[in-house]
């Protein structure tokens, strides 16, 4: 990504990154799965062979994913996620419940094979709570932040006041 002289917007930064019809299904499939193979994930999606080459690559080229090839005959390259793709997850999670969601809002049909590999029981216990009470938790970070304290000092903290 090009960067101009006053800088770039985070959002822009980000959506760059996992704009792509499939990028966001990849990494969350390497997520799921621990690592995933080219031919069998061309089977797995519905995916030209040139457009999940080209995602792949472009997210090793932006740091998310790591490509692993095995000098073996017949070769073998395994995809895996880098730190910087593992700490994307939770956002990516976090997107995908907020759509499930927002689409049952609307009436919006869903893809069953969505279901896969985000179980819905996974999703709905945790991360739900997370988008009803996400201003108390900005506040409760906020917090704990202000008086230099870790997470368990500041539930410590809590709890007894």
């Amino acid at each position: 990504m090009d960067q101009p002289t006053n800088g770039i917007n985070p959002y822009l930064y980000a959506l760059s990154i996992v704009s792509g019809k499939w990028k966001m299904s990849i990494l969350n499939h390497i997520h799921y799965y621990g690592f995933i193979r080219f031919s069998k994930t061309k089977k797995t999606f519905p995916i030209s062979e040139k457009v999940l080459s080209q995602q792949l690559k472009e997210l090793v080229a932006d740091g998310l994913v790591q490509r692993i090839q095995y000098n073996e005959i017949p070769l073998r390259v395994e995809y895996r996620l880098t730190d910087a793709g593992k700490k994307l997850i939770p956002a990516i999670d976090f997107l995908y419940t907020w759509s499930i969601h927002r689409m049952q809002e609307l009436n919006v049909p869903i893809d069953p094979d969505a279901f896969v590999v985000h179980t819905s029981s996974r999703y709905d216990a945790s991360l739900k709570h997370i988008i009803e009470h996400y201003d108390e938790l900005c506040d409760f970070f906020e917090y704990a932040d202000e008086h230099q304290l870790d997470i368990h000092a500041a539930l410590e903290k809590l709890r007894h006041s």
